[in-house]
């Protein structure tokens, strides 16, 4: 008998099947993959597993059993043993995952606690040792961390640590390595790779990136419009692809290479040995005990129209830099934008460049109001750096904006849930761009899309670049996107950077061995 046996699964919400007649099975042992493109119905086969589809979707009908037994319309009691016991689940969002209000250990020792009987120092230890096999190398010190206090990539080990935990049979893995810089998406790929070796860990992975399911995965299902189009063993599918569908997502990466910078291209940016630290606190009186230097000594510059990528593994300072950059960090240092140090700015004069430059967040889920149509949201910005204009004006302006991002005008009216994640990161980048910014921060702009996805917003970006001459701090721990969208590129560790240059150099011929074993990383997955 398979651990999970999948037959004829659907799930509707309301009138509409987002899920119709999907069918697998999964033994011990085992790694089954479920590809496609953002909406194709992954994520919601998953979640049916374990009978935690979202509110408004109807009771899956079909089949569905988890080592021997019945999970539709099995009683509460049993699906909690399940959940987290017999399977255990890496969310693809860390940080709405996460309880923001609760420390690190405290969440961790929590998923413990549930399904073993530990407590007081044992629970402890057992906590720390989850974090340390997700990846934690300073694990302990991180029990007394709230998740906004991680890098997007930390938060994600978090999760993983959570979910093995217990050791269950079966790990669903919603995107598991989607926040993760190259060289710790290796490490947990290898970690996964080893517990399922040897435990018997059979793993249900979810993933838009082709490159790790050729390389982990035993079998896949390829998804679209919540039916399953291909199946088969990895090594056959990917040799000899059936399905249309299938043969476009294999051809999907991102290529190409941003347009040549004018030799005569003015600065929009100067940053001239940028500090950023962090008090460490402990105690009762929570006094200062030391700093994390999250970026120390950071120097830099951007040209209109170039592209710099920022590149290093999770906690090496990448988004920290960017929101220095945007004096939303506390920072020392000179930060030259328009002529003036904004390092020195405060109140009015800091607000009045606030439209010189803008951001692009890492989570277009989080960064996007649900109560606020799609209008309002790329509006805002203009209500506080135009108010001059009228509503017809702005609203004329706000249409204008959406369909230059390949957006309807008649997008405006509607609300982000009614859009898929890469439509979501569209809408990011029109509120970004409607200001004419002189540079954008992007701040892992594609790591949560698909690949068809990536490639179509890689092209969208370098067109505005080329179009309105943007300068674009660019973080990301996609070397490939980065390769394809960046001028220059900055190689930082322990905030610091350890080696810059020409795009072109550093893939080509890095000079550190830090900068070597990126590379490697991130490519190996290619061979």
């Amino acid at each position: 008998m398979s651990l999970v046996e999948v037959e004829n699964l659907s799930v509707a919400f309301g009138p509409k099947r987002v899920v119709e007649g999907v069918s697998f099975t999964l033994d011990r042992g085992e790694t089954l993959a479920l590809v496609g493109e953002s909406g194709s119905g992954k994520s919601l086969t998953a979640l049916s597993i374990l009978q935690l589809l979202p509110p408004g979707g109807s009771n899956p009908t079909g089949r569905i059993l988890l080592d021997g037994q019945s999970m539709i319309g099995a009683p509460e009691r049993s699906l909690r043993q399940a959940r987290g016991g017999k399977a255990g689940m890496i969310f693809q969002e860390p940080m709405t995952s996460l309880n923001p209000l609760h420390r690190i250990g405290r969440q961790v020792a929590e998923a413990i606690s549930l399904h073993r009987p530990l407590s007081g120092p044992a629970l402890r230890a057992a906590a720390i040792a989850a974090l340390a096999r997700a990846g934690f190398a300073d694990a302990e010190s991180r029990l007394e961390a709230f998740p906004h206090q991680l890098s997007g990539g930390q938060r994600q080990r978090v999760m993983i640590a959570m979910a093995l935990a217990n050791e269950p049979a079966l790990l669903i893995a919603d995107e598991p390595t989607t926040a993760l810089d190259v060289s710790i998406q290796g490490q947990i790929l290898a970690e996964l790779a080893a517990l399922k070796q040897a435990h018997g860990l059979a793993l249900l992975l979810i993933s838009h990136d082709l490159r790790i399911v050729r390389r982990y995965a035993d079998k896949l299902c390829v998804m679209k419009d919540g039916a399953v189009v291909e199946a088969g063993r990895v090594a056959d599918v990917f040799a000899a692809p059936a399905h249309p569908y299938t043969r476009m997502l294999l051809d999907a990466v991102p290529k190409g290479a941003p347009a040549p910078l004018p030799p005569d291209a003015s600065e929009v940016l100067r940053a001239e040995n940028i500090k950023v630290y962090f008090p460490i606190r402990r105690g009762l009186l929570r006094r200062q005990v030391g700093a994390v230097k999250a970026v120390d000594g950071v120097s830099l510059t951007l040209r209109e129209g170039e592209t710099l990528g920022l590149v290093g593994e999770s906690g090496s300072g990448k988004t920290t830099i960017g929101l220095a950059c945007l004096r939303l960090a506390p920072v020392d240092g000179k930060i030259i934008v328009a002529g003036q140090d904004i390092a020195q700015l405060n109140g009015r004069d800091l607000r009045r460049l606030r439209a010189k430059m803008q951001m692009v967040f890492q989570d277009p889920y989080g960064s996007l109001s649900p109560r606020m149509t799609v209008g309002d949201i790329v509006a805002e910005g203009l209500t506080v750096h135009a108010p001059g204009l009228t509503k017809p004006e702005r609203d004329t302006k706000v249409a204008a904006q959406l369909e230059e991002v390949g957006l309807p005008g008649d997008s405006a009216l509607r609300y982000p849930h009614e859009f898929s994640g890469g439509q979501r990161q569209r809408i990011s980048i029109a509120r970004a761009l409607i200001l004419a910014p002189r540079f954008v921060v992007l701040d892992e702009p594609t790591s949560a899309l698909d690949m068809s996805v990536q490639a179509q917003i890689v092209e969208l970006l370098r067109d505005l670049q080329r179009r309105h001459g943007f300068g674009y701090l660019f973080i990301s721990h996609d070397l490939k996107v980065v390769r394809a969208l960046s001028h220059r590129v900055a190689v930082l560790r322990q905030g610091k950077i350890v080696e810059s240059g020409r795009s072109e150099q550093i893939f080509d011929h890095p000079t550190q061995e830090y900068t070597r074993s990126l590379m490697q990383a991130a490519f190996a997955l290619d061979s």
